[in-house]
């Protein structure tokens, strides 16, 4: 009798919920490091033949330059993840309320913001916020950066306030019927019993966002905020023009943002994994 024929498996595959999931492994890797070499390697070839520096001296020499505007990036996610975030919980408790004007304004500023584009939201930051304001005499300015980062909340908000609702919505109902029985009130069952049992849930999609906003503040480069990008058009510049640094140059910053990110992304999984609600 012959063995039943084997399932054909993706390598360094695995199944979550009957699902593929990709696994990196050490030639992944290697794979990786490949695609920022040969782009190195070719452009270095090129600017020989056509009697420039090398590459790779001009990619160490600008790297520290670079790397400031990477943590410019860093900074920026931060500041607008930390501001949506807290926008985004009171967003997401107004999704809940008990009160229609309430829940119903709250639904439409989530939805609004959920769905429009997040370079829209930054040129509108950057046209309709004055440049400074004053406020009892005291002159303060509003830096392009600033701007950035306050275009790049409004949709972070948005999502968190999605991210609350599910996560509350979540909580089984017996919990509020446990809790109305006992005598709280609705303040004291929100913010006592079921927000704290929401946190692990919103920890794995809130990461998960802060890994999307993290790649998306590149978008502040085309209003202008000295970012990453910014930089490396302006190395590119002040290397007379050389369009063979163009493709290193960005697979360089490409691999800074995989490194970054990658972690949050397994962190995310596991987290995912640990929290899963089992029904």
């Amino acid at each position: 009798m012959s063995a039943e024929p084997r399932p054909f498996v993706l390598p360094a595959t695995c199944y979550r919920r009957g699902l593929p999931m990709l696994q990196l492994r050490a030639w992944h890797g290697l794979l990786l490091a490949a695609m920022v070499v040969f782009p190195a390697w070719l452009a270095e070839a090129q600017g020989a033949a056509a009697g420039h520096s090398s590459v790779f001296a001009a990619i160490a020499r600008w790297t520290p330059l670079l790397l400031s505007g990477f943590l410019f990036n860093l900074a920026i996610s931060f500041s607008a993840m930390a501001i949506g975030t807290v926008l985004g919980a009171f967003l997401g408790i107004g999704l809940i309320s008990l009160t229609p004007p309430v829940r119903r304004g709250s639904w439409v500023l989530t939805e609004f913001f959920r769905n429009a584009p997040w370079l829209v939201l930054l040129f509108f930051a950057m046209y309709m916020l004055p440049f400074q304001i004053r406020i009892f005499g005291l002159t303060i300015p509003l830096p392009d950066w600033i701007k950035a980062v306050l275009g790049l909340s409004f949709p972070v908000m948005a999502n968190v306030a999605e991210i609350v609702r599910g996560a509350v919505m979540s909580i089984p109902s017996g919990q509020w019927e446990a809790a109305e029985s006992l005598g709280f009130t609705r303040h004291q069952q929100l913010w006592s019993i079921v927000l704290p049992q929401c946190i692990k849930r919103m920890l794995p999609p809130w990461m998960n966002l802060y890994a999307i906003l993290t790649m998306s503040t590149v978008l502040a480069s085309i209003v202008g905020v000295n970012e990453v990008m910014t930089l490396a058009g302006q190395v590119e510049a002040a290397e007379g023009g050389r369009t063979d640094l163009l493709a290193p140059l960005y697979a360089w910053i490409l691999l800074w943002f995989f490194l970054y990110s990658y972690p949050i992304a397994r962190l995310t999984q596991r987290l995912e994994r640990r929290y899963a609600v089992r029904i």
